[in-house]
């Protein structure tokens, strides 16, 4: 006969079991899902994004066509094959081989039909969420730097972003109070993801640590990076929800060369930057040596470049206009896509 003690035993291990099982879904792993082990490689041939679900997680979409996406968590299900589930854990984990034999085989088996979407019913969710470290550059494009009448750095500008400032495509940056800032600003970037752990890289090999690009935005607040009794550029840029990245991540293959994309940035519909990212006084390759020589980078790390020329900070005093609620900001870069979001 079962003793009171041995009821509430069981009880206490099917609940720890149940709420396993509970955060696992939340995570959109599964409970039984194996750690990947093998050889670690870099994702080739993608173009990725994340899907916020109905459970709240976050999980990879891949980019089949036009209007056409891969649900990865339910594709895995359905052909009960395994692979990353998230863009950090394709990044830290390695396991490209299995994405890319999940995506090849969804497109030939019917079983995999209900895990095809069109990407115009996608809510995106967020492609980083907990990377190691946020790197971010000030002063890295020649006419920016002039606009606002500073000299070119000698060498890069690093400050940092946190967790907390990491937003998705189409979100809604909710703006703080007027007494905490009011003078916000746009800043669009390439962001450099890194794909393998990295120290000490020369300049002529960096770009084969990075993994893939997106189009990004420093959000900014202009008087508290500025205006407070000493520069506090890391406050100024490390709001919640001030660091939007997306709709996707572009593998660096598809890619090719980074130093020669067209960099652009829309409030309202109207154009305000227009540059490419061979302006930068320090390419992603000096970027990722200089960084190196500080400390290692790991996968899944990510770079903000910097920002060109045409931000309102650049405009002559009398005519800087602030963003404001209701405002809407388009960033697009050659190759990457457009990321949108609207401030309230």
């Amino acid at each position: 006969m079962s003793s009171r003690r041995d009821f509430l035993k069981t009880g206490a291990v099917a609940a720890g079991v149940a709420g396993t099982a509970a955060a696992a879904a939340a995570s959109g792993k599964s409970p039984m899902a194996k750690k990947y082990q093998g050889p670690h490689a870099m994702p080739t041939g993608v173009t990725l994004l994340a899907m916020r679900n109905a459970d709240g997680s976050e999980t990879l979409g891949a980019r089949l066509g036009d209007d056409s996406v891969l649900d990865v968590r339910r594709a895995a299900q359905l052909l009960r094959m395994t692979a990353p589930l998230t863009l950090e854990e394709l990044l830290r984990e390695g396991n490209a081989r299995g994405l890319n034999e999940l995506i090849a085989a969804a497109r030939t088996s019917r079983r995999a039909n209900p895990a095809l979407v069109k990407e115009s019913s996608v809510t995106f969710g967020r492609l980083f969420t907990n990377p190691g470290k946020i790197v971010c550059i000030g002063l890295n494009y020649r006419r920016h730097a002039a606009e606002i009448h500073m000299p070119p750095p000698r060498v890069p500008v690093l400050f940092n972003k946190y967790n907390n400032a990491l937003a998705a495509h189409n979100c809604t940056i909710k703006l703080p109070p007027r007494d905490v800032a009011y003078k916000f600003d746009y800043e669009t970037e390439l962001l450099i993801v890194m794909g393998k752990p990295a120290r000490n890289v020369p300049e002529a090999e960096a770009l084969d640590y990075v993994a893939g690009y997106c189009t990004s935005h420093d959000f900014s607040a202009r008087d508290l990076q500025l205006e407070t009794p000493s520069v506090q550029w890391m406050i100024g840029k490390t709001l919640d929800d001030f660091g939007p990245v997306g709709p996707y991540f572009v593998s660096a293959d598809r890619v090719g060369d980074p130093n020669n994309l067209k960099i652009e940035t829309y409030v309202n519909g109207e154009r305000r930057q227009s540059s490419n990212t061979s302006d930068m006084i320090f390419n992603p390759q000096k970027l990722i040596a200089y960084i190196t020589r500080m400390w290692t980078l790991e996968p899944g790390d990510v770079i903000w470049s910097g920002t060109p020329e045409g931000v309102i900070l650049g405009y002559p005093k009398e005519k800087q206009v602030w963003l404001k609620a209701g405002d809407e900001i388009v960033s697009t870069i050659e190759k990457l896509g457009t990321l949108r979001f609207t401030l309230a």
